[in-house]
């Protein structure tokens, strides 16, 4: 961790009341377990807070920016922002990665396991915003750090349940269930990465790679639809 905490602050424009605030947000679980004399706190219950500033954020966000879309669809693009995968990118986006304190053993930590502290870790400097500012600043970190994020998940439909949507069209089309496959698997158990095929009976329609068997899926599902046209 830098022990100069002013560059973060200016990242993210703000200069908090309360360093501790902050030093709180960035400190995991493990960081504490480690260092037995560290007088901090750990960040779970900023994260916590956060993750609820958050929610709010961006559905009000959300709800005013399309006023056309359903409450179901409003609701999938809102899980498509505030899950692990998008906050970890913001969190790596203003480099809080170079001021987390953590243990030896999670330092080390790279892949799927590394992305949830960086997701929690975001959340928990909302958290720390909230209430070191108010709440109208930790709204405006959102909309200028989360919420552009939007136009890209919207318009490549990342926010659709397209398994769901392609088994739709299949049934439609050629009255067919899609099958998935997986096809490789390589990395270690922290670090996993799949590739998936999707099949309609002997077609293989599209593949699909991701950090889980889902994402994998997922993602052949989307390719496929587009293969077929049925996007």
């Amino acid at each position: 961790m830098k022990n100069d905490l002013e560059n973060l602050e200016k990242t993210i424009g703000l200069q908090f009341k309360d360093k501790n605030l902050l030093v709180q947000a960035l400190t995991h679980r493990s960081y504490i377990n480690e260092n037995k004399n560290f007088k901090g706190k750990h960040n779970e219950r900023l994260e916590f807070l956060g993750d609820a500033v958050l929610e709010l954020a961006i559905t009000n966000y959300l709800y005013e920016k399309y006023p056309e879309k359903t409450e179901g669809d409003l609701t999938s693009i809102r899980s498509a922002l505030v899950n692990a995968t998008t906050c970890a990118e913001v969190a790596v986006e203003i480099e809080i990665n170079d001021y987390l304190l953590l243990s030896r053993g999670e330092a080390k930590d790279t892949g799927r396991a590394r992305q949830y502290i960086l997701a929690n870790t975001l959340e928990a400097v909302i958290g720390a915003i909230y209430l070191d500012q108010s709440y109208e600043k930790a709204r405006d970190f959102i909309l200028q750090f989360i919420a552009p994020k939007t136009e890209k998940i919207v318009e490549e439909e990342l926010w659709m349940d397209a398994k769901s949507k392609f088994q739709e069209k299949a049934q439609e089309a050629v009255s067919i269930t899609p099958l998935y496959q997986t096809l490789k698997e390589t990395g270690p158990d922290h670090d996993k990465k799949f590739i998936v095929g999707v099949f309609l009976n002997n077609e293989k329609v599209a593949e699909g790679s991701g950090e889980s068997k889902q994402e994998a899926e997922q993602d052949a599902a989307r390719k496929a639809l587009k293969e077929k046209g049925w996007n």
